[in-house]
């Protein structure tokens, strides 16, 4: 996901001495005798060794189903780790979001993650949160009913189709909890900022330092909540502030994609497009293509045909990278003659699904059950046409296929473990927020938000496109990174905005 940028004018090129400064290490604080239940957890060694793929060490936390009862059935969290290339200060840990997103996987490209700096001092730890990856990985569906879940009608527009997208969302909700049975009430994100708190004492840092991307930056939050003084230099990019409400996540979601299409659509223009010749001509075609694939699906990739719901997973995917512009518009034209290979790719990239027909990963359902367990909405499903409106409002070129993202939570047989609220994480060490002023999946305003509402944060704002800012291109932003995990020095007021 790199994508170009310069580094902004007047931001400072900060050069970290040889060693972190100011990092705490001491070991762990005990635990207070109230807790004295979970020692079992927080005392335990890991035990490394190889890891099936990759160069670094993998080991499994043990950690209660149930944190409120510790002494009762218990699971296994797999963990990650690339030891620091020199004298390690401590380890970093970090998640690429999702929910669902492999933190293992994350911290086994550590080259990539993060700089070479900080590959040099800190070791890189990444665990697959509960219900993720290797760590009781969700299974609800098999993998032809995971195909068909993901090309239905995201649309539907009369009786028998929303009849049948009600249907739909009760037996995918019914197969979870057939299949899944009780850890179906455990696999909240507050669930895994415990389990998360309990690697921090096991590796022997008595504070935290982290890195969140995306979803990744609700886990640091809850985190941050919960435990403020166990905090060390947090970095949350792409912030999902954790009083979002499920009806202003799909708005803002939608219109982001819908804010990046725009954006996409005027850098076509700008060059020879094959689309239109301006912003409406080339956002109508769009909207034309979805239309037309809600009546008739073409021939696509992998086995499959290419639905209105696959062409929007496309579409979405290459909306995170301006780098996936142009093969976008190749694969839009190639639609509109008939061939949906182009855009079956590109959705299948997004669903991690190759082309026999398997899926490298559990994300596309562990994102909708630690979905449904972090937040329900208030609306019923048989009332959600009048909720999908209201984000088309919002977002006219493709809010229509992201209205009914959520309904699946309306009919979810648990309750939600988190109302939406406002989060201070007061007591905890300075915390910096990143925000992207073009971002499609997580708002800008959201991490202002984030940022008015902690107690002891800094907002570092990339001018740019795309999703996220750390590592994905511009110097000025890595450099502001790095340095506040080395030395513990926030930006300074007038280096806080990166332009690309």
């Amino acid at each position: 996901m790199a994508a170009l940028a310069l580094p902004l004018t007047g931001c400072s090129v900060l050069s970290p001495g040889p060693e972190p400064s100011g990092l705490d290490s001491e070991s762990a604080a005990p635990l207070p005798e109230d807790k004295a239940d979970l020692k079992p957890f927080y005392e335990q060694q890991l035990k490394w060794g190889d890891c099936p793929t990759g160069p670094g060490e993998c080991a499994q936390l043990k950690v209660p189903v149930d944190w409120s009862k510790p002494k009762g059935e218990t699971m296994k969290i797999g963990v990650y780790r690339a030891k620091a290339t020199g004298d390690s200060a401590g380890s970093l840990v970090v998640n690429p979001g999702g929910p669902g997103g492999s933190g293992m996987d994350y911290a086994a490209a550590a080259d990539q993650i993060v700089s070479s700096e900080v590959r040099r001092h800190f070791d890189i730890v990444g665990f697959d949160p509960r219900g993720v990856g290797v760590s009781e990985p969700i299974d609800c569906l098999t993998d032809p009913e995971l195909d068909d879940f993901l090309g239905q009608d995201p649309t539907p527009d009369d009786t028998a189709e929303r009849k049948e997208a009600v249907s739909i969302a009760k037996d995918f909700a019914k197969k979870c909890e057939e299949r899944v049975g009780t850890e179906l009430q455990h696999v909240s994100t507050k669930d895994a900022a415990q389990d998360m708190d309990a690697l921090r004492a096991v590796l022997g840092d008595a504070k935290l330092n982290y890195l969140g991307k995306s979803y990744g930056t609700y886990l640091g939050t809850l985190y941050a909540e919960n435990f403020p003084k166990n905090v060390g230099r947090m970095v949350l990019d792409g912030a999902v502030p954790p009083d979002v409400s499920t009806l202003e996540f799909d708005k803002g979601q939608a219109k982001g994609f819908d804010d990046a299409t725009t954006a996409w659509a005027k850098d076509c223009v700008s060059q020879t497009c094959p689309l239109g010749s301006n912003v409406e001509e080339v956002t109508g075609s769009v909207q034309d293509l979805l239309k037309e694939l809600d009546e008739k699906p073409i021939s696509g990739s992998g086995g499959l045909r290419l639905t209105e719901g696959w062409a929007t997973m496309g579409i979405a995917q290459a909306m995170y990278d301006e780098a996936q512009w142009w093969t976008l518009t190749k694969a839009i034209v190639s639609a509109q003659e008939g061939d949906g290979g182009g855009l079956m790719s590109l959705a299948m990239q997004y669903a991690m699904r190759d082309p026999s027909g398997g899926y490298s990963s559990n994300l596309m359902e562990s994102f909708r059950v630690i979905s449904c367990a972090d937040r329900q909405p208030t609306t019923s499903v048989e009332d959600w046409s009048e909720y999908a409106a209201k984000i088309k409002d919002v977002a006219p070129i493709l809010g229509g296929s992201f209205g009914w993202q959520s309904s699946l939570c309306a009919v979810w047989p648990t309750q939600a473990e988190e109302e939406p609220h406002e989060v201070s994480a007061k007591g905890a060490d300075p915390i910096l927020v990143v925000g992207t002023t073009n971002d499609p999946a997580t708002p800008y305003r959201w991490a202002k938000r984030l940022d008015d509402q902690l107690a002891d944060s800094t907002l570092l704002t990339y001018e740019g496109e795309g999703h996220t800012a750390y590592r994905r291109g511009s110097d000025c932003v890595d450099k502001a990174v790095d340095n506040y995990w080395l030395t513990g020095e926030l930006p300074k007021r007038e280096d806080r905005t990166c332009s690309s």
